[in-house]
């Protein structure tokens, strides 16, 4: 349920026990995840250890948690604003990690952001928006949620743990201010934790980013990258050539549903500035670590 400086937090049918991993994981480099399960052994202090990590049907590097159902993408069009291409760094990785994804374009009080509507229109994502502020949407939201093991992620200020307190007023989970000047918020959050809000819901908190890095994660090819955006799916094998990879290639698919309105232009920018990231990197490297 938590994660913080070699400490777990670990939920039994009975109890919460705190544990730390043992030394074997530690010399395998393997590190337990919130959202783990685990099987662990009692303590005659009533501590534990975590004995045994079983196997995931996902992980993330960043955010540092495991086994999600949907990792929820908090945007906002107000302070601080979100960069789409940051969003979509967000979403190719869920969709590398198989994992499912939420939007929820928050702070909807201050602007509605139908720019970043308009952008998420046409992926097949869930796109909610909200405000913590005036509940507004906050109910609908819960609904998706219910059942499932979520993780709020996004950067700092764009207000994961207010949204939480909307959620599950209980929580009282402490807030900061955005700061004006600089555009973005102080990290509040400073580790990841899994709250039960009810009814089987479990989100996990996670601290903001100023930037989205997932170096911690194993990188994502060139040829990997158009399945990885839903909406070139439908195009993929309409192009005239088989290697076409969507750039500057004539009779391409995907390039002709850009121009058409079906793929937004926003969308497609963020795809060609992923494959020239994903074209630097050392192949050899790669499939030899």
């Amino acid at each position: 349920m938590r994660a913080l400086s070699g400490f777990y937090s670990v939920r039994t049918e009975s109890a919460l026990i705190q544990c730390r991993a043992r030394g074997r994981f530690r010399r395998a480099g393997l590190t337990p995840l919130v959202g783990d399960r685990v099987r662990i052994a009692l303590n005659p202090d009533g501590t534990g250890a975590v004995d045994e990590i079983l196997p995931r049907k996902n992980a993330f590097g960043r955010p540092a948690v495991a086994n999600v159902d949907s990792l929820v993408m908090l945007l906002s069009a107000a302070l601080p604003v979100t960069d789409p291409y940051l969003a979509d760094r967000v979403t190719v990785r869920c969709e590398k990690n198989r994992c499912g994804v939420m939007l929820v374009i928050n702070k909807c009080d201050l602007d509605p952001a139908d720019g970043l509507r308009e952008i998420y229109a046409g992926t097949g994502y869930d796109v909610f928006p909200v405000s913590a502020v005036t509940s507004a949407g906050v109910a609908a939201l819960r609904e998706a949620l219910a059942g499932k093991i979520c993780c709020f992620t996004g950067n700092s200020g764009v207000g994961k743990s207010s949204l939480l307190n909307a959620l599950a007023p209980g929580l009282a989970i402490p807030t900061g201010a955005v700061s004006q000047k600089l555009g973005r918020g102080r990290h509040t959050t400073r580790h990841v934790e899994l709250f039960d809000i009810g009814g089987g819901t479990l989100i996990a908190d996670t601290p903001g980013f100023a930037s989205f890095g997932d170096e911690t994660e194993a990188p994502i090819l060139p040829e990997e990258l158009p399945g990885l955006f839903p909406e070139f799916r439908p195009c993929l094998d309409q192009c005239r050539f088989d290697d076409c990879t969507h750039r500057n290639e004539p009779g391409c698919a995907v390039r002709q549903a850009v121009g058409q309105g079906h793929i937004h232009p926003s969308r497609y920018n963020s795809y060609l500035r992923l494959y020239e990231e994903s074209s630097r990197l050392n192949r050899w490297e790669i499939e030899n670590p």
